[in-house]
Formats: C-alpha cells, structure tokens, sequence
C-alpha cells in the first residue's frame, strides 16, 4: 500500500508525525490533494485547516489548524512548516474564543482610529482564532 509521511513542525517542536493515505490543504492559491507519488512542490499555505486521513484507520481523519506557513512534498513525504499549529484534540476552545473577542475589539477600534496596519494585524488574528475554532469541532 502507498502511503505518505506527514510531519508539521513549528519553532515548538514537531507538533504531527503520521502516515497517511491523502493530504488536504488550503494553499494561498486554492485547496491542494495529495496523494502518494506527487510531484515534488513547495507551495505557501493559507491560514486553514489540514487535513490528514491516516493509514491506520479507513475513516479517521485528523485535523490541524495551520496558521500559514509552507508545504513541501518529496519522495512520498509531506513537511509543513508553520509558525504555529495546533491538532483538533490538542486546541483550547476557550482561549480561542477568547482570542477571537479580542480581535473584534481590536479590528473596531482599527477601523475608528483609521488605522490600517492595526487592521491588517487584527483581522489576521480573528482569521487564526476562527480557525482554531472550527478545527476543534471537528473532535
């Protein structure tokens, strides 16, 4: 049986290592689908959700929340690189939402002050927080 090899990893550590069947991600440009025996890419990914269905299992999936980053496959094996990434098991709903309030505030008040950079920090922040959210209901 092919497979894949799947690892995200952040400046925390690894944070998944797996084999897989198929590998689903949002890249900046659109939802990529990779299957064993892909051709070598690198592509930027999107602030999304990855998803993962495991070799062990003909219906599991797992669910990561990837705050951007890169993807590279080579050889039968996927890396993500990200800044920060999180399993559905492992997200804290609580301080996601709590995350997700706090750039609504900060997004209001960006757009009374005018403030564009503010904004563009904010609403990335509320894209984080929205998708760690959704991500965890997936559990």
């Amino acid at each position: 049986m092919d497979c894949l090899t799947v690892n995200v990893v952040t400046p925390n550590g690894l944070v998944y290592d797996h084999r897989a069947t198929i590998v689903v991600a949002k890249t900046t440009d659109g939802e990529i689908g990779i299957l064993p025996k892909h051709a070598p890419i690198i592509v930027p990914l999107a602030i999304d959700e990855v998803r993962v269905k495991r070799t062990d299992s003909d219906t599991h999936v797992d669910w990561i929340a990837v705050n951007g980053g890169i993807m590279e496959v080579r050889d039968d094996v996927i890396s993500i690189i990200a800044d920060s990434a999180e399993r559905e098991r492992d997200i804290d709903v609580s301080r996601a939402e709590r995350a997700k309030q706090r750039a609504e505030r900060m997004i209001q008040e960006a757009k009374e002050n005018a403030n564009t950079d503010e904004l563009r920090r904010a609403t990335v922040a509320l894209h984080r927080a929205i998708n760690r959210i959704n991500v965890s209901k997936h559990t």
